[in-house]
């Protein structure tokens, strides 16, 4: 579980209704704790016609813009969030070097057998190409056209609540026209202005709130998840495509270590250094000491 992505909404919920029910003594005033927090003051917040304002026509031009589908995978988008699929591309790199060497030793019609269920599906329908004998041309092209729907597909994802994230503050100052209009309506009666101007923004807190927490937060995890996702499957269709080629298992390491970014190659080079450094110490010690 993505414990970040929970602790953060959570948090942010929890800083926002901090803000509604926090009460700072006025200088002099003696600090009583319990006086601090007025949580009655939430009860402000709550504006059943603005909520409908906001929230259903968010809801609203959601339905207009796009398919049924597309409300379908906000559960799924949820649990890619807070139950993410683990991609680690420096095992994704250390299993194409391994296939890269039986390639080398075996020949690459005994790749079949060195596939095993843990392998990705992208890398297992690369494999069985190179041992259908397929063109290398064409299984570049299909590999790529793989990558190009993928990235196609998760940007259609994300337009969702990038929409979404537009849609609400616009719906939540078209409330706040709404309230200023009934507001300005009233403005003989100079007792209700203070209540009328306080109902017409809220319609703006909501969808501030809904931009801001719900909407921008969901789509710019659901990118990192992507790019994960992706950066693994690129690595595979250069890694495929090497090990066709017959490039050597070395160069095909360096090649793909290449696409990582510079922080984890870094932290790559470093540990393949301590790895050489400890190497080269037990070479020393198995020599034993100099007669």
């Amino acid at each position: 579980m993505d414990l970040m992505s929970l602790i953060g909404f959570i948090l942010a919920f929890v800083l926002v209704i901090f803000g509604m029910v926090f009460n700072m003594p006025k200088n002099g005033d003696p600090v009583v704790f319990a006086e601090m927090f007025k949580f009655g003051s939430v009860f402000t917040f709550v504006d059943y016609p603005s909520m409908a304002i906001t929230i259903g026509g968010t809801i609203a031009t959601l339905m207009i813009s796009f398919p049924v589908k597309a409300f379908k995978k906000i559960l799924p988008h949820l649990k890619i969030i807070f139950f993410p699929r683990k991609y680690n591309p420096n095992e994704q790199i250390t299993r194409i070097v391994e296939l890269a060497k039986a390639a080398r030793s075996k020949g690459l019609l005994a790749l079949e057998d060195e596939l095993n269920e843990k392998d990705d599906d992208y890398l297992r329908n690369g494999i069985m190409m190179i041992v259908d004998a397929i063109d290398p041309e064409k299984v570049k092209s299909l590999l790529e056209e793989e990558l190009d729907f993928l990235d196609e597909r998760h940007g259609q994802d994300r337009a969702f609540y990038e929409k979404g994230a537009t849609f609400a503050p616009a719906f939540g100052m078209i409330g706040t026209l709404i309230g200023l209009i009934l507001m300005l309506k009233k403005m003989d009666d100079a007792t209700q202005l203070g209540n009328g101007m306080s109902v017409a923004l809220i319609t703006t807190f909501y969808g501030s709130m809904l931009c801001n927490i719900l909407f921008i937060p969901i789509s710019a995890k659901l990118k990192v998840r992507h790019e994960e996702e992706y950066l693994c499957k690129l690595i595979i269709c250069e890694g495929v495509q090497a090990i066709q080629a017959g490039e050597n298992p070395r160069f095909i390491a360096e090649k793909l270590y290449r696409l990582l970014p510079s922080s984890i190659a870094k932290k790559n080079a470093s540990s393949k250094g301590e790895d050489e450094t400890g190497a080269e110490k037990d070479k020393k010690a198995s020599k034993g000491p100099k007669k």
